[in-house]
């Protein structure tokens, strides 16, 4: 049972402070009504300590799919949540993710949302958890959802190891040849400036040789400069990311970005079809199916967009309509949406248009993936290749006067 430390005061107006053990916070608030305490504040002893922990450590991901997985099939199988959470609180080893389970069991207790538990605890539980519970949670098939999530989870952890397993030799190979680099144009590019010092001064020195020998006398000159600006980059990219219009501009790079952002954009898309296509089936109004399904794509650009479009919508317009007005959609996507309304089956046809997004979106995932290793090994050659030629141009073109 968890453990709850309170601030309350007697009938004689003294404050005392204490821990008492509860199963929830109602029952907290019963013993010390009994004990003729009126409680001032009340929370969870293991709180402040679990936020702590949690900025330290991150739940795995792994496990955190095991748990969407398990609490699914405890649904499905009719045991109710708050004993489902229960029973995964007890089976769990991870101490971390122990707290967090009895304070959410502890919110839910008490009457409050699945999703809005979750809500509380950011740092492990993502917005597209959190959107596609509370559309569970809407369109009563929570257990769907989790089992949903299980398998995105899953699939994400497996595309990242799938990424980064093609990434070690990469960059391996970028960080090796990178300390080459700086080595050669700090120490061994000098070494050639009195033999180009002529040519320089002639004018007749090649321009890749002249740009080489700046960048040469830009390191050594404020390289220190660069190495000590690095941890403030980082800690501001921090900062900005952590604010609404920092992760804004980072979701709009994602899907901007060249190869990678259309990949982006589709896996989004797919999310917000099959959402919304399952709110819908389950008899959810439009309306509130949008406001719902925008918040499942994990990228606040598209989310702005779709709201916006769900407006339209509630002027009397079609889906498809106010969704190519954005202009984040395939024309396909939209056409067989246009075709859905029509039919009067939109929601099959989106649950269809996220199947066919996400078989077309992994197998742009699969090139891209096979892409990385020969793209970073040109990028990297091609950097040691114009370093060489910069420095051999200047001796083949004296030596071709000679």
């Amino acid at each position: 049972m968890p453990e709850f430390r309170y601030t309350a005061k007697e009938f004689s107006g003294q404050q005392v402070s204490g821990t008492l053990t509860a199963g929830t916070e109602r029952e907290a608030l019963g013993q010390l009504a009994a004990r003729n305490l009126f409680p001032l504040q009340i929370a969870l002893a293991d709180a402040a300590r679990r936020h702590q922990e949690g900025r330290r450590r991150r739940v795995p991901a792994s496990l955190l799919a095991t748990f969407y997985s398990q609490l699914s099939d405890l649904l499905r199988s009719g045991v109710p949540l708050l004993r489902s959470l229960e029973l995964l609180d007890r089976q769990t080893r991870h101490q971390t993710f122990k707290l967090i389970l009895q304070e959410i069991r502890a919110d839910v207790a008490d009457g409050t949302r699945l999703a809005e538990s979750l809500r509380r605890h950011p740092a492990v539980f993502s917005d597209l958890t959190i959107s596609m519970v509370r559309a569970g949670e809407e369109g009563s098939f929570l257990e769907d959802t989790l089992h949903r999530i299980a398998t995105f989870t899953e699939h994400q952890e497996e595309l990242k190891g799938r990424v980064v397993g093609a990434m070690v030799y990469p960059a391996f190979l970028m960080v090796v040849g990178s300390l080459i680099v700086v080595a050669m144009l700090i120490y061994f590019v000098p070494k050639f400036e009195p033999m180009f010092e002529r040519m320089e001064e002639q004018g007749s020195l090649p321009w890749a040789t002249t740009a080489l020998m700046a960048i040469s006398r830009g390191m050594q000159s404020y390289g220190w400069v660069a190495l000590l600006a690095i941890p403030g980059i980082i800690i501001g990219l921090q900062k900005m990311l952590e604010s609404d219009a920092g992760r804004r501009r980072l979701d709009e790079l994602k899907i901007r970005l060249w190869g990678i952002g259309q990949v982006v954009r589709s896996l989004a898309i797919a999310r917000f079809c099959r959402v919304l296509g399952t709110l819908l089936k389950n008899g959810v109004p439009l309306l509130n199916s949008l406001r719902i399904a925008k918040d499942a794509t994990g990228n606040r650009v598209l989310s702005e967009a779709i709201g916006e479009a769900a407006e339209h919508v509630s002027s009397g317009k079609s889906l498809a309509v106010p969704l190519a007005d954005c202009k984040q959609f395939p024309p396909d996507v939209l056409e067989m949406i246009a075709v859905g309304e029509e039919a009067n089956n939109l929601e099959e046809v989106l649950v269809q248009v996220a199947d066919k997004m996400e078989r077309h979106t992994n197998r742009q995932l699969d090139l891209v993936v096979r892409l990385l290793e020969p793209a970073m090994l040109v990028i990297m050659a091609g950097i040691i290749l114009f370093v060489v030629v910069a420095l051999m141009l200047p001796i083949f073109q004296s030596s071709s006067l000679a």
